[in-house]
């Protein structure tokens, strides 16, 4: 009787393996920005991640009432610090100790803290010096205070002199002064650099030599030929173009996490609903491949989980993949298919969820006809 027991679990354990594989996403979360007088109460937010699926949050900010939300929460999270103290944490290593105990002690082990962004796209520019030492600063202050977290910068693609074709891809001079030593500690601490990708804007700025298919993951040929590597999609090559620039001042090593990525609903050229639906969807279904040079699972985030009112106007706003009221922009799934959503012809509903559930159905009822639990 134990051994029937036994064998009528596992078409369970079956069924509950397969559905975990098709329900899981490799490290997607969502931006959660806060210049705007009309969201909810960050209480409701963690509840809207949780409801959605949503695996992890970016915050740009320690703000407390966030972190006090998420305490208990198992939601990973990456928290910035903000640029009004980037110079005394470089210079002042109390500074950042005291930065370590008000933000993120305060709420350890209670808030699952993943990364803590040093910066937010400020490599290269007046503030750039400051990043190095207030990222070391602040990895003393955690390890003093028993805490391993992973500290880094996020960085924009303006940092790239050249990104054509990916292969070429190399930091400008004045970004490379900072990203060379930065990559060189990130390397030694194991920490990923963070980095923000929007083929949104090079699209719209090159719409004449980019096709927007090659921008929304829609194209079925392969656009562009860079040696062994073939493209059919704009994110893997801005993001491989990353890679050859690190791989070129020693940062071979070091993990890419994708801070940033997403596609405006309204306020701009080619900024609609049915793009940027198609566009974030892809994105979630893509991640798991990783790109032609590095073909492993990436961890991203979309931006972001609001539109913004008290953004710059135009699509600055118009990022959100809810509106303030928590109701959806559009629909979307954290749980990816591996087929492109395409602008044109969907629909919105998973034909490949619904062909999975018959085929494991299938597959199962001899198991249960043969093995019924005792």
């Amino acid at each position: 009787m134990a051994g029937g027991r036994v064998f009528s679990l596992l078409p369970i354990a079956l069924l509950i393996s397969v559905l975990a594989v098709q329900t899981s996403v490799h490290g997607i979360g969502v931006n959660y920005g806060l210049v705007a007088d009309n969201l909810p109460q960050p209480s409701a937010v963690v509840d809207l991640y949780k409801s959605n699926n949503i695996g992890s949050m970016r915050i740009f900010n320690p703000n407390h009432d966030v972190l006090e939300a998420l305490r208990g929460s198992n939601i990973p999270l990456i928290v910035g610090v903000e640029h009004k103290d980037l110079q005394s944490l470089a210079s002042d290593i109390s500074a950042a100790t005291n930065w370590v105990q008000t933000n993120i002690a305060a709420y350890s082990p209670g808030v699952s803290f993943s990364h803590i962004a040093v910066g937010n796209e400020i490599i290269p520019g007046e503030l750039a010096q400051f990043v190095l030492p207030a990222i070391q600063n602040i990895q003393t202050a955690l390890a003093s205070a028993g805490l391993t977290i992973h500290v880094s910068t996020s960085i924009a693609l303006s940092v790239l002199g050249s990104s054509y074709p990916p292969s070429a891809g190399a930091f400008t001079p004045e970004a490379q002064t900072y990203m060379e030593p930065i990559l060189s500690f990130l390397a030694t601490s194991g920490s990923p650099l963070l980095v923000n990708v929007y083929p949104y804007f090079s699209y719209k700025d090159n719409p004449d030599q980019i096709a927007l298919s090659y921008a929304l993951f829609t194209s079925q040929d392969v656009v562009v030929v860079d040696g062994p590597y073939g493209y059919k999609n704009l994110f893997d090559a801005m993001l491989d173009a990353t890679y050859a620039a690190m791989e070129k001042v020693g940062g071979a090593g070091v993990a890419v996490v994708v801070s940033e990525s997403g596609w405006p609903s309204d306020g701009g050229y080619a900024a609609n609903i049915s793009n940027a639906q198609t566009y974030n969807q892809n994105l979630i279904n893509h991640v798991g491949e990783g790109t032609p040079r590095r073909p492993t699972p990436i961890e991203a985030y979309i931006f972001a989980i609001f539109n913004e009112n008290q953004k710059e106007e135009g699509t600055e706003r118009n990022f959100g993949l809810f509106y303030p009221d928590k109701n959806p922009v559009y629909p979307i799934s954290f749980s990816p298919s591996q087929l492109p959503l395409d602008p044109i012809s969907s629909n919105g509903f998973d034909f490949r969820r619904m062909e999975t559930i018959k085929f494991i159905a299938y597959l199962l009822f001899p198991f249960l006809v043969c093995f019924p639990l005792l």
